[in-house]
């Protein structure tokens, strides 16, 4: 039993493995996923492991790793087997995680209060106030309801004898919630059967729980708390993560750019205007947060936040300043702090630690530096472990001397060897390897003096056999975590744990508050998801007629060129009567070259971007549609064949989103921009394409029809209602008279007339004529006067190009204006009292 698949794992004898006991035995807990794992073939194993990664891909998950060969969003890594933690184990680590939480909060409230732990020596000063962690502006602010710890992370690792050793803590803006919750919905969907099967606990709770701690803390005075979600931005390498949380907390994402402090007030810039903002959940570093009083050079914080929270008028969870317990060499001071903050010893031990700042410690460290791992005493520092033993010759001497010119920045901490997990090879038959892992878990503020510990967590794995540094920037891997529970759960254990909302006062709404930041985003979504289609749909039609042996698709192709290179398509310059080859080859490169101004690639990336910044206002279905129309444009293609069938992929993801904006997405003002979006696009590229068409000759004109039809998505349309061949005057009248066509002139108007009409109506502040001066002047237009052969066609031409450079013209005009009016709001409407 257990043969297979264990036979080639390797056993180790200086570490704790997590799955084998010394003697070689499969630990109980491990039984029942081991046994189903036995039961399926390598090749069901190599399927469900493709699966785990293409839901990593298909759900947009990254991690940013700079300089990464793997590109600027790097694909998060989950392996397919997870860390399963025992009942037993657990009912030790949660008591003692939320211990450590609580005397986190009380070290905080000491060090920006009363300060009674330097006064009695319990704490160097030189340590907290020798580091950039410790913020001397937040000194005295007292946060609602006493609490500096809301979120609360800690790294732990296991010795050789099984005990669990805390690594570091993290107290700052903890990272990993979001992708311990995507971890385990992604293993839900490749391993329900042993989730099911072995009693595993839903993390879940902890977001509510989260959820309801900071609804109940945030000053609202009775108000329905508005909470955001402060993210760096896209460039953070857990950007991906931040996204998540404000989706699954349903909590606005915002930038610092997007909040404002007007009279010592923090507020959302909304489209809107502002509005008041009583909570900040931040996944920034203390000092980015507040140029004025942190840290002058940020372009990240709001400047006035300080203030704002001083005076009680908005939650930051966590506390300013509560980075100064990421400290290493607070490590060795804690157990007596808990004692005397708690009255209780301290339940989870750290690894043994020295702050090479006092001389019996740096003498110690220098004595014993081969059993010892050196560190930076402050986060701010950016240093990799040493290990002691590692370390010889001219780098050890330099080492000796960092350490004895600048021994407040080191501590030396016991070198312990991680344990070890199991983790799924991906050659061959996929058997067993085993990692060195570290174990990340996470505590929430329950808001009434205790923590609850998310019962999971996550897992991260060493890159590489026996190392001892497990870093994702160092292309570390990680794993779902299982805690499993004592007993079989009983009915009321396995609803859903957001079905109850405890927080009283809640109110049912029926808007949404749009940050000017994500209605830009979503207006630019609009215009590049239109771009992409229809720039796609122009090289598809052009490439099937370079394709056709008819001479009269051969004849328009130096029609159809010239509109191209007129629109921005790169043509060959070289021959002014280019050949079919390089045609061909031109149009295959606005597929695929990233560096080409106009070229499908280019705007699928500014697409992304556009939709990477709201990722809380999509649906998940609308996320993986987006998520997969980079790969179709990134591979390299060779024939007209090969690009006509990207091209093709790429015009059914736009029309998907297309369809999940009609079916999946609020009518909230963020639907409205993204609607104007697509309709200001549309009609811009009718207008650019037509535009250039006019400037045929007549003759020229006439042979290029069915081209024109094509490109502007109406041919069906048009066979449907003439059944014969394409003619001038039908043709004009479909794409430009004809209010009903969704493809022509006529109907964009109309749809931004009402679209701009509702806007206004909803937000206010707006006024723009643009859409119906052009409505007004298609209407003064007569469809016989464009007959061939008329003596008003000339003049008729003249003036329907000039309402082509108007339309281009006016959607420019509106962009501006929303951007303007909206984007950049500095001012909120006098019914909120600003």
């Amino acid at each position: 039993m257990h043969q297979r698949l264990l036979e080639s794992y390797p056993a180790s004898s200086d570490r704790y493995d997590e799955m084998l006991s010394a003697d070689g035995r499969l630990r109980p807990h491990w039984r029942t996923l081991i046994d189903q794992l036995e039961n399926l073939s390598p090749e069901m194993l190599r399927r469900r492991a493709s699966e785990v990664r293409e839901a990593i891909a298909s759900d947009g998950v990254t991690y940013n790793v700079y300089a990464d060969p793997k590109g600027a969003n790097r694909p998060w890594e989950l392996d397919l087997l997870p860390h399963i933690v025992s009942a037993d184990d657990w009912q030790f680590l949660a008591k003692a995680v939320a211990q450590r939480a609580r005397l986190m909060n009380a070290v905080l409230a000491d060090l920006y209060g009363e300060q009674s732990l330097l006064s009695e020596g319990l704490l160097p000063p030189a340590l907290v106030f020798g580091q950039h962690g410790y913020l001397m502006p937040c000194h005295g602010i007292k946060p609602p309801g006493g609490v500096h710890l809301h979120a609360y992370a800690i790294d732990l690792a296991r010795s050789a004898d099984g005990t669990w050793w805390v690594v570091s803590d993290r107290t700052q803006g903890p990272s990993g919630t979001g992708y311990a919750l995507q971890n385990r919905q992604i293993m839900s969907r490749a391993m329900p059967e042993a989730l099911r099967d072995m009693h595993v606990q839903s993390p879940h709770g902890y977001f509510h729980t989260l959820r309801a701690m900071l609804t109940q803390l945030a000053p609202a005075n009775g108000e329905m708390p508005l909470i955001v979600l402060l993210t760096p931005g896209p460039y953070n390498e857990t950007y991906s993560e931040h996204a998540f949380l404000a989706h699954t907390l349903g909590f606005p994402l915002v930038e610092g750019v997007d909040l404002t402090v007007r009279g010592d007030q923090v507020f959302l810039k909304t489209l809107n205007g502002l509005r008041r903002v009583h909570a900040i959940l931040r996944r920034m570093d203390d000092d980015y947060c507040d140029p004025l009083e942190l840290r002058a050079d940020s372009a990240l914080g709001i400047p006035g936040l300080t203030q704002a929270a001083r005076l009680g008028n908005v939650l930051v969870a966590n506390s300013l300043g509560s980075g100064v317990l990421e400290s290493t060499a607070l490590h060795g001071f804690l157990p007596a702090i808990s004692e005397r903050l708690l009255g209780e010893p301290l339940a989870l031990p750290a690894v043994a630690s020295w702050w090479c700042g006092e001389k019996p410690a740096l003498d110690y460290t220098l004595e014993h530096l081969d059993d010892l791992v050196i560190v930076p005493a402050f986060s701010s520092m950016r240093m990799q472990p040493v290990f002691g033993h590692a370390v010889t010759g001219a780098a050890r001497r330099r080492l000796i001397e960092s350490l004895q010119l600048q021994p407040h920045a080191y501590a030396a901490q016991e070198w312990v060897r991680l344990s070890q997990a199991p983790v799924m090879s991906r050659s061959g038959d996929y058997g067993l390897m085993g990692r060195t892992i570290s174990l990340r878990v996470f505590a929430v503020a329950d808001g009434h003096g205790g923590y609850q510990v998310m019962p999971g967590g996550l897992t991260r794995v060493a890159s590489r056999q026996r190392r001892d540094v497990v870093s994702m920037q160092q292309g570390g891997t990680t794993k779902d975590v299982w805690v499993l529970r004592e007993n079989e759960p009983g009915p009321a254990e396995l609803m859903p744990d957001d079905v109850v909302d405890t927080v009283n006062g809640t109110q049912i709404r029926s808007t949404v508050d749009v940050s000017s930041h994500s209605g830009e985003n979503l207006f630019w979504m609009g215009r590049y998801s239109e771009r992409v289609k229809n720039l796609a749909r122009l090289l598809r039609t052009t490439l099937q007629y370079t394709m056709d042996g008819q001479s009269e698709s051969r004849g328009i192709l130096g029609s159809v060129s010239w509109i191209c290179s007129q629109l921005g398509v790169l043509m060959p310059k070289s021959d002014p009567r280019p050949t079919i080859t390089g045609l061909q080859q031109s149009l295959q490169a606005a597929v695929i070259d990233p560096s080409a101004p106009v070229s499908v690639a280019t705007q699928v990336r500014q697409l992304a971007h556009a939709a990477y910044q709201v990722r809380e206002h999509l649906s998940l279905d609308n996320w993986h549609a987006l998520t997969k129309m980079p790969a179709m444009v990134q591979e390299r293609i060779s024939t007209p064949t090969g690009a006509q069938h990207a091209l093709g992929n790429v015009i059914d993801a736009c029309s998907g989103l297309a369809g999940h904006a009609l079916d999946d997405m609020t009518r909230d003002a963020g639907w409205q921009f993204l609607m104007v979006g697509r309709h200001i696009e549309r009609m811009v590229n009718m207008a650019t394409l037509f535009d250039n068409f006019l400037r045929l000759p007549p003759a020229r004109q006439t042979a290029a029809l069915s081209w024109l039809l094509e490109s502007a998505s109406s041919i069906v349309t048009y066979r449907v209602r003439y059944r014969r061949t394409p003619e001038w005057l039908p043709v004009l009248h479909l794409l430009v008279f004809d209010a009903s066509n969704p493809h022509g002139m006529a109907y964009q108007f109309r749809m931004l007339q009402q679209y701009l009409a509702d806007i206004a109506q909803q937000l206010g502040l707006l006024s723009m004529t643009i859409p119906s001066h052009l409505a007004g002047q298609l209407d003064a237009m007569n469809l016989a006067d464009f007959a061939h052969g008329s003596p008003t066609m000339e003049e008729a031409n003249a003036r329907l190009a000039q309402l082509m450079r108007d339309a281009v013209g006016g959607g420019a005009m509106l962009s501006d204006d929303l951007s303007r009016h909206y984007f950049t709001p500095l001012t909120a409407p006098v019914s909120q009292g600003v």
